[in-house]
């Protein structure tokens, strides 16, 4: 078993209160290391060292800053299979996903350390004459990166990269569920050459290090991705500072299927949406909507898909869908929402239940029709395998119903007729929609929530000036020097 400590200022240290939180492999029920339960005291140390070496990295070109990246990058490749098999050991991803992530997370740094060269600012006209009028983008300084546990390893990087290129320092706090990934990336950093109190990790309960780190008078920015909750603590804490905060938070994606779908892809993909990572991920397809003419021939090809899905320890069975949920606490929460919804008056088509496993948090692969729109399992997120479907009458009823949610993270539709796909486009209120495709989003592309799915966004251009402030200058000069 492996036990952690926290990483600050360059150095590995043991946390101030010396006790320790157990991490368990939800395949087995086993523990699997300890880490330290940091304190205020903690993170007070981490947001020190981070804020003294900002103002020496600050003033390091954006390219050298971005080397730093870069060299991070490749040593994450380097050990891709090695977090690969942590990711999968503590959170349950299969195996596959869990090299995606870890691959994936050296791509998106290299990605965003390009934008060394590329981000600008501006040169504004001025109403005066002799006067040039200077928009300078400045980092924002201490950047306090709060980790969901879904994709814990690739967050890291959505955080630090774009922090880091733009001369920000930063202080991560990892999910106590999903903490082993973070310390092996800091095991990684403390074999670069990056400058010390440029990267601090440290780990806790969210109450106590990301209560701590989003109130702290010296972090310039909160960035945290994990539940409403949890989002909406961060900025109770943020606001006594007035400190920016930048909010990932839940999802409830509809997947709307129109009559001139090709079914076989809509129910293909809504499966992969929805069963990707146990269904664990906030951009997952939550809900179904199907024009009542199809919704018989849809329905029995999203049972046969979700029929067909595997699941298992993703360390000793390497060929299968999905894994466990991530604790018994999610476990309950998924079999409580089924509960209801079956009480709602929803029909269970298929699973729903705990899967017979000796060990380990399983959940079957679920199917409910019948489902009524006012009911929790329409309206609230649920972490896990499980889709509920309703059917519609015309687009517009489609779409109200979709728009009917207190999430505005992603959504999806199927139609084969382009007028049809760029009105959905127009009238869907949510940050992001796919058109005939899985839900999942691009690095270059600005993963952004509306609603109480969050404020803010990561990736791409837009992603980056997050983690920017503007600076305007006015500059007159004398015309008649000569």
């Amino acid at each position: 078993m492996k036990i952690h400590q926290m990483f600050i200022n360059g150095e590995f240290i043991q946390n101030r209160s010396g006790r320790m939180i157990a991490v368990i492999n939800p395949a087995t029920e086993q523990v699997i290391s300890e880490i330290p339960e940091g304190t205020p005291a903690d993170v007070n140390a981490a947001v020190n060292a981070a804020e003294q070496a900002q103002k020496s990295w600050a003033k390091l070109p954006a390219i050298e800053r971005a080397r730093y990246i870069k060299e991070i990058a490749q040593k994450v490749r380097e050990n891709a299979e090695e977090i690969a098999r942590v990711i999968a050991e503590e959170q349950g991803k299969i195996l596959p996903l869990a090299r995606v992530e870890a691959n994936f997370t050296a791509d998106y740094m290299d990605y965003m350390a390009e934008f060394a060269r590329r981000y600008e600012g501006e040169i504004i006209q001025s109403d005066r004459p002799n006067e040039n009028i200077f928009l300078f983008k400045m980092p924002i300084g201490v950047i306090a990166g709060i980790l969901p546990w879904n994709f814990p390893f690739f967050l890291i990087a959505r955080k630090m990269a774009p922090a880091l290129v733009t001369g920000n320092t930063i202080v991560i706090k990892p999910s106590r569920e999903t903490p082993n990934n973070a310390f092996e990336f800091a095991k990684i950093v403390a074999q670069t050459a990056l400058p010390k109190g440029v990267f601090n990790l440290v780990s806790g309960a969210g109450a106590v290090v990301g209560n701590a780190l989003a109130g702290h008078p010296k972090v310039g920015m909160v960035s945290f991705t994990g539940s409403v909750d949890g989002g909406i603590a961060i900025m109770r804490a943020a606001a006594e500072n007035v400190t920016k905060v930048s909010l990932e938070l839940g999802g409830k994606a509809p997947a709307i299927v129109m009559p001139d779908a090709d079914l076989d892809l809509a129910a293909a993909s809504i499966r992969d949406s929805r069963i990707i990572n146990s269904g664990q991920v906030c951009n997952c397809a939550e809900r179904v909507y199907v024009h009542e003419s199809v919704a018989d021939q849809f329905t029995e090809k999203i049972i046969a898909a979700m029929r067909n899905t595997t699941y298992g320890n993703p360390l000793t069975q390497p060929d299968i869908d999905m894994g466990p949920m991530v604790s018994k606490t999610q476990l309950e929460l998924v079999e409580a929402a089924v509960k209801q919804a079956l009480a709602d008056g929803a029909q269970l088509a298929l699973g729903g239940k705990r899967a017979p496993t000796k060990e380990g948090f399983y959940f079957e692969p679920t199917v409910l029709t019948h489902c009524q729109q006012h009911t929790a399992i329409m309206q609230k997120e649920v972490f896990g395998p499980v889709l509920p479907i309703a059917t519609f009458k015309d687009l517009d009823e489609a779409l109200e119903l979709a728009n009917d949610c207190e999430y505005g993270l992603t959504s999806s539709i199927y139609t084969k007729s382009l007028d049809v796909a760029m009105r959905a486009c127009k009238e869907i209120k949510f940050g992001e929609t796919y058109v005939n495709r899985e839900n999942f989003e691009a690095m270059q592309g600005f993963h952004a929530g509306w609603r109480k799915s969050g404020i803010g966004g990561a990736d791409g251009k837009h992603g980056l000036e997050e983690y920017l402030q503007t600076h305007v200058v006015y500059m007159q000069y004398n015309q008649n020097i000569k």
